[in-house]
Parts: C-alpha cells; sequence; structure tokens
C-alpha cells in the first residue's frame, strides 16, 4: 500500500458518467497477407480500415517477429491505416539525398499521431482485464494523454489523467489550449502535479496513487505509463514497420530505405521500429532523435522494453540515439520555430514544435555539417503527429508569421451577388 500526502488538483468534468466497457468480442479468423491487384490496393485497404474500426480482432504477428514474447493476444482498430507515404522535398539536402515522410500524423484526427498504435494494444489489453477506466500520465500539453483520453471514450471507458505543469500554474485552471480542449471535451478528469512534484516522486508513483484511490472507489483502473511506452505498446511500431514493408511489397512505396528517422520522447516507437527494422527484411539503419533526458537514458530505456520482448538484441547495435532537446522538453528556440514555420511553408507539412520538428531540425543540421554523410542517402521520416502542440507556441510564432493585409475597396464598386448571402 502506497502512503504519500500529496494533494493532487483535480478538475473534474461537469457530470461524470460511468459506462460500461465494450464487451470483448471472439477471436476473429486470421487470414495470411495477399498481395492485391496493385491499382486497387490503396481503396481496397481503405474500405477495410473504415469497416473495422473500432473492432477488436485476435491479434498475429509477422512471421519475423514470431519468436518475441509475449505476443499480445488482441488489438484494436483504432487509427486509419495504412497511413501515405510520400516524396518531402525538403530544401537544400546533400547530393542526391531524398526524404520521404511516412504520415502517422494522418491516423487519424483528435485521435491521432505514434500514440494511437500503441493504444490498439494497450486498450485491447486494459478491456480484457476488464478496465472500466484508463489512467495515464504526461506534460500538460501531452500528445499521448490527449489521444488516450479520446480512445477511452470510443470505447465507453472514463480517462484520468495526471498532466505535469510549472508550480506557478497548478493550483490554476489549466486552460483549453490544445491538446487540453479535447481531453476537456471528452471529459477526462484531470489531476495537476508541479514538475517537481513530478521529479521528486515520479510518474509510477503518481499513477500508482491514483489508482489505488479509485480501486479503494470501487473503480478498475488500467495504467498506461508515460507515452504508451512499454513492451506492450512497442508491439504497435512492430506493426508499423509491417505496414511499410506490405506498402513496398504492394508497390505503394516503389523505395527502399538507408534509413529511418523519428523522434524519440518516451522510447515505446524507437524500441519497436529498431526491433522490427533489425528483424524484418528492411535493414534499414534508424536514428532517433530524443528530445528530453539524453542518448544513454533512452539506450537504457530502450533496451529494457527490448529485454521485456526476450528480443536478444542490445539497443545500442540496432538504433542511433542523437540529442535534439534543444533547451529543454517542450521549450523551443527561435531558431527552431523559424524552421517549422519555413518547413510548413516550402513545403506544407507542418511539424510539431516538440517532437517532429525537432527531430527534423536536428536531421537537417546534421546534413548541413556533414552533407558527405547523407549523399546518396535514401531516408524514411515518421512523422508522429502532435499538431495540437503548435497552439501553445502561439505568442512565440507570432512574429514568424505574416502575409495579411487589408483588402483596398473601393466604395464605388457595384455589388453583384453570389450564391448565398451572408447578411
Amino acid at each position: 500500500m502506497l502512503h504519500c500526502s500529496l494533494s493532487i488538483r483535480r478538475l473534474n468534468p461537469s457530470q461524470s458518467h460511468t459506462l460500461s466497457p465494450l464487451p470483448l468480442p471472439l477471436p476473429t479468423t486470421h487470414k495470411p497477407n495477399q498481395a492485391p491487384i496493385r491499382s486497387m490496393t490503396s481503396t481496397i485497404q481503405q474500405l477495410q480500415s473504415a469497416s473495422e474500426f473500432l473492432k477488436l480482432a485476435s491479434y498475429h504477428p509477422p512471421s519475423w517477429a514470431s519468436k518475441l514474447n509475449p505476443i499480445p493476444s488482441y488489438s484494436f482498430n483504432l487509427g486509419h491505416f495504412p497511413t501515405p507515404v510520400h516524396r518531402w522535398n525538403l530544401p537544400n539536402l546533400p547530393k542526391d539525398c531524398e526524404v520521404w515522410l511516412k504520415r502517422d500524423d494522418l491516423s487519424g484526427m483528435q485521435l491521432s499521431g505514434n500514440k494511437v498504435r500503441k493504444l490498439e494494444f494497450l486498450l485491447a489489453d486494459a478491456v480484457a482485464q476488464g478496465a472500466d477506466c484508463i489512467i495515464t500520465i504526461g506534460g500538460i500539453q501531452s500528445n499521448h494523454c490527449r489521444a488516450t483520453a479520446v480512445a477511452a471514450k470510443y470505447l465507453n471507458l472514463d480517462c484520468f489523467l495526471i498532466l505535469r505543469t510549472s508550480k506557478l500554474l497548478v493550483e490554476k485552471d489549466p486552460g483549453l489550449t490544445g491538446n487540453l480542449l479535447v481531453e476537456r471535451l471528452v471529459g477526462a478528469h484531470i489531476d495537476l502535479v508541479s514538475k517537481e512534484e513530478y521529479s521528486r516522486i515520479g510518474s509510477l508513483t503518481l499513477t500508482n496513487i491514483l489508482k489505488e484511490k479509485l480501486i479503494k472507489e470501487g473503480r478498475k483502473p488500467y495504467v498506461i505509463p508515460v507515452g504508451g511506452s512499454n513492451s506492450l505498446g512497442t508491439w504497435g511500431y512492430i506493426e508499423a514497420i509491417r505496414e511499410i514493408e506490405n506498402q513496398s511489397q504492394n508497390g505503394t512505396i516503389n523505395q527502399s530505405f538507408d534509413d529511418i528517422i523519428s523522434a524519440c520522447g518516451s522510447g515505446g516507437t524507437v524500441a519497436g521500429l529498431s526491433i522490427a527494422t533489425w528483424l524484418s527484411e528492411l535493414k534499414a539503419k534508424v536514428t532517433a532523435f530524443c528530445v528530453c533526458d539524453d542518448p544513454d537514458y533512452f539506450y537504457d530505456y530502450v533496451q529494457g522494453l527490448l529485454d521485456g520482448l526476450e528480443a536478444g538484441v542490445k539497443s545500442r547495435d540496432i538504433v542511433k540515439i542523437e540529442n535534439a532537446k534543444g533547451i529543454g522538453y517542450a521549450m523551443s528556440t527561435a531558431e527552431e520555430l523559424k524552421f517549422v514555420k519555413e518547413i510548413a511553408e516550402t513545403t506544407g507539412v507542418i511539424l510539431d514544435p516538440v517532437y517532429s520538428g525537432k527531430a527534423a531540425y536536428g536531421m537537417m543540421k546534421d546534413m548541413a555539417q556533414n552533407p558527405t554523410k547523407w549523399e546518396g542517402r535514401k531516408i524514411l521520416f515518421i512523422h508522429t503527429g502532435g499538431l495540437l502542440g503548435l497552439f501553445d507556441k502561439n505568442d512565440e510564432m507570432a512574429s514568424l508569421v505574416g502575409k495579411w493585409r487589408r483588402m483596398e475597396l473601393d466604395e464605388s464598386i457595384p455589388r453583384i451577388d453570389g450564391t448565398g448571402k451572408m447578411f
């Protein structure tokens, strides 16, 4: 039994409803992957994805991952997969270097980004265990917490979020900016803790405190760790590599890759990408740009996830982790924000400032400093989502955007009605 005098600041929704979780269906029959007609592949996959949305199915791993242990029994279909892959026309690339983009930011709308893939396995396990609510934890603008809150409601589960904020704001209403707006719209229960409390007590103890409280109230909570990054969540990006393999085999991607690059914020995505790439036929070099802590921390954390799958490989042998934290987690320099703005204006791709924005910035900075290292490389960059995090940077981004003006109109211009009338 945990004993702690910590007083967690709670924000409850205006109305609280206890809903029964969806029943666990019988396992569905698994059919081996078959290569569809190339011209129809995208349409077939989209129709299958739409028809299976929110369904729970028995899970069968890729053949090359069948020796990992334990293997999940079920997974939910929560995302819109497969996500697209397309050429990313970044400026100032080294000679003959090409970058392609895996658009996991398009895995959904309010439920989007890389966390969806992890939640497909984690929430299947929660339902299998008879949970009636979910607990998870993260920063005040956590994409993972927002995705968890939405996914939980899809499955008729209540969601309890522990959000880390500054000690100056911990006693105040957190507002409705970015991810917070979505979390509060779907009725998530929010507990606020200060960064100092989070650092002193730790995420595991904090979630256990809340878990014990809910159990005493008669609830059946299921705890998901920071970022959904445990060995079970790692299967989300093992599946992503199978998806990329299938896209290559059916002609959706007519390109092999030398490198796969992603941001790293909690370790689960990188663990899945690296072990799956190592086991599969892709054999690309995986590089992760960490946006918090440091590379040594993530080598150790990823190793723990790999050991939890009995992978039998060292993390340092299958992934290269670079530091892209900058001045701190979720903190941006003017140069980093300018980079996000320039990439959006140049390519139409909007990067979040916390994860993919810093990873892409780190990648491009290394290319500029070491161009020969990247010459001729074919790179797949994983866009992990996080668009809502930009709304927390409104004030900092204001000076970077412009191109507006008062339209000049002469009062003598006659009126001609178009379709519909606004007034």
